[in-house]
């Protein structure tokens, strides 16, 4: 944990950043508890809070400094599309990965499937031809219109051929509601970020189906979202904020120390929630059923390796098409827009690893969809597979 000493002087900062109830706030979380933002000389206070939109919404009325948000979000509120606009921009990738998809046990059982053995894009498929059989329609939630939750759930669905056949609703609702949600019988289904599938495994009421890496291996989910306007007007507490939370997520890499972070992120200021509900998806020992044995799923989250802070331009870019196919017809479309190198900014990224010491990428792009295994972009720069799920063969 050593602090670069050609950083600038510096008083203490202020300020306060946002999170939800979700496993990979914890970045934010041990860096205040592991001391990294107290020794960058950041003052910080966490808000814990119920919503994206109610984050979102913070942030931009400056009631919060920063916070971790989804993926797209900072993209589409800079262009206006959930309902307020702003300029944001991100110089940090927060983690990868992170979701499941979960159906009701009753609809698992109905599919007569075992679940943990068949191929995601099979469970797809045969829920489309049960929805055939029975006539019956399925409603869905994930947990923001414009996330990356929403295009994983939308891809799946679209192998099972239930995507824009008015077959399946697709409904938004907070993380934390979605178990409850799920039990209640108000959906069948939900993509949603852990521990809430894990939760409602371990109730009985849930099925995991597919993992957000079954569908995109190693997708940006949350990173580091601050106004533009924020940004040059802090730009050096916003280097060190990027930098605590670096180092965080490097601590966050080694599996001994996820033991502890669970036992952190279950305090009552936090997630509130019993160690076992947090433990599958920090230690990759992944249940999709209950009685069923643990599957290895090693980078459920990742936080740190395959340069997994780096915000790419090509998963932006990928990100942009899916929310231009979310956008209400009235909004033009958005796959040229130059909001991608507005917002995912590369060059505040290679700044904070430049003052860690740290090796990054000198590309802003990489090759999409054609690695199954680990490779390199660069020489001494490893990147994890990055393939999309499609239908099973044979």
């Amino acid at each position: 944990m050593t602090i670069s000493t050609t950083l600038p002087p510096a008083e203490r900062a202020s300020l306060g950043l946002g999170f939800l109830k979700l496993t990979d706030s914890a970045p934010l979380i041990m860096a205040y508890e592991m001391g990294f933002f107290d020794q960058y000389g950041l003052d910080v206070t966490l808000h814990r809070e119920v919503s994206w939109a109610n984050l979102r919404d913070k942030l931009v009325a400056g009631v919060i400094d920063a916070g971790s948000l989804l993926a797209p979000l900072p993209i589409v509120t800079t262009l206006g599309l959930g309902g307020i606009r702003e300029p944001l921009v991100t110089g940090l990738v927060l983690s990868l990965n992170g979701n499941a998809i979960t159906i009701s046990s009753q609809l698992a059982v109905e599919l007569d499937l075992n679940i943990a053995s068949v191929h995601p894009a099979v469970v797809a498929t045969s829920l489309a031809k049960y929805i055939k059989a029975t006539g019956r329609s399925m409603t869905f939630a994930t947990v923001h219109t414009f996330s990356c939750h929403t295009m994983l759930l939308r891809h799946w669905l679209q192998l099972g051929g239930l995507l824009g056949r008015g077959l399946v609703r697709i409904v938004t609702v907070p993380p934390e509601q979605m178990a409850d949600s799920l039990a209640n019988g108000i959906v069948d289904g939900y993509c949603a970020g852990a521990p809430w599938n894990t939760v409602s495994v371990t109730r009985g009421t849930g099925v995991v189906v597919a993992t957000g890496y079954d569908i995109w291996n190693n997708a940006p989910e949350k990173v580091l979202g601050v106004t533009e306007t924020w940004h040059y007007s802090n730009p050096s507490t916003h280097l060190r904020l990027r930098m605590a939370l670096m180092e965080a997520c490097e601590w966050l890499a080694s599996y001994e120390n996820r033991a502890r972070a669970a036992e952190v992120l279950s305090r009552p200021e936090y997630l509130d929630l019993p160690v076992p509900s947090l433990w599958p998806s920090l230690t990759g020992n992944y249940v999709f059923a209950r009685g069923q044995e643990p599957a290895q799923q090693p980078h459920f989250h990742l936080f740190h390796r395959f340069q997994a802070g780096f915000p790419w331009h090509s998963d932006a870019e990928w990100m942009l098409s899916q929310v231009d196919e979310l956008a209400p017809p009235s909004v033009a479309r958005l796959k040229n827009s130059n909001v991608v190198s507005q917002v995912f900014r590369t060059d505040l990224y290679r700044e904070a690893s430049d003052q860690l010491g740290w090796a990054c990428p000198s590309t802003d792009h990489r090759p999409f969809g054609v690695h199954d295994d680990p490779w390199e972009v660069e020489p001494g720069i490893e990147l994890g597979a990055d393939r999309l799920l499609k239908l099973a063969q044979g």
